[in-house]
């Protein structure tokens, strides 16, 4: 479902083309199941997805690829730090989910960490 939801959510994005630095309200491009109401988690999934959104959107893009990939990574990593966040507040969280929310939130704060010290040795 969560695969269906993210595709759902980017689909306009990529039809709409090269991106423009328009926001988009992440909320009016997800698809909820008939009948369905949005969860806590939900709603906070789409927070962080908005958050990363409008954080990579906002991104001057300055045509040199290492640097652009990295000012770009840095809200992609940290909207999967949120996200992981979010299942880690929920209650009866799956074993293993919780173990998987746990790394990617370590991995991804380390790897931001990583990029932000890249980013210092190599200024614009």
């Amino acid at each position: 479902m969560f695969k269906a939801l993210m595709i759902a959510a980017f689909l306009p994005l990529a039809a709409a083309g090269t991106a423009s630095a328009q926001t988009h309200d992440m909320s009016k491009m997800m698809m909820m199941k008939p009948g369905a109401e949005m969860s806590e988690a939900d709603k906070g999934y789409m927070a962080a997805m908005q958050k990363m959104q409008d954080g990579m959107m906002k991104t001057e893009m300055t045509g040199d690829p290492d640097g652009d990939f990295v000012r770009m990574m840095i809200p992609h990593h940290q909207s999967a730090v949120d996200m992981a966040e979010v299942l880690l507040k929920q209650e009866n969280v799956d074993p293993e989910m919780k173990a998987m929310a746990e790394k990617i939130r370590d991995d991804q704060v380390r790897e931001i960490a990583e990029m932000r010290k890249w980013l210092e040795a190599h200024p614009e």
